[in-house]
């Protein structure tokens, strides 16, 4: 059993910048941001192998968001969020994999066995 606790959520201002951190209590493969805005359905944001080798990312947040790993830092997957808009609010999502998938499966739901409990990040227009 993997345990993932995210941090880093808040309140920004539009076209400001928030990191959002997760740990994980055990070994992973694949490491992934989702998130969910009010009243809509969960989505993927971005996510990385164990290498850092790979990544993939939502259209929407290319460019403005990168994803990172620290596997020395308690298996720690990173979220640098830069040029926030306000349809960028959600409640954000870490989630993990155990077992290593190739980078087009990466915004699929259900290939991660493992979520977090969710952080809050509001970006104010």
């Amino acid at each position: 059993q993997v345990q993932l606790v995210e941090s880093g959520g808040g309140l920004v201002q539009a076209g400001g910048s928030l990191r959002l951190s997760c740990a994980a209590s055990g070994r992973t493969f694949v490491m992934a941001w989702f998130r969910q805005p009010p009243g809509k359905e969960r989505e993927f944001v971005a996510a990385i192998d164990n290498s850092g080798g790979s990544t993939n990312y939502a259209d929407s947040v290319k460019g403005r968001f990168t994803i990172s790993r620290d596997n020395a830092k308690n298996n720690a997957v990173d979220l640098q969020m830069n040029s926030l808009k306000p349809e960028d609010t959600a409640i954000y999502y870490c989630a993990s994999s155990p077992v290593l998938r190739h980078s087009s499966n990466y915004p699929n739901p259900s290939i991660y066995a493992y979520w977090g409990q969710g952080t809050q990040v509001t970006v104010a227009s």
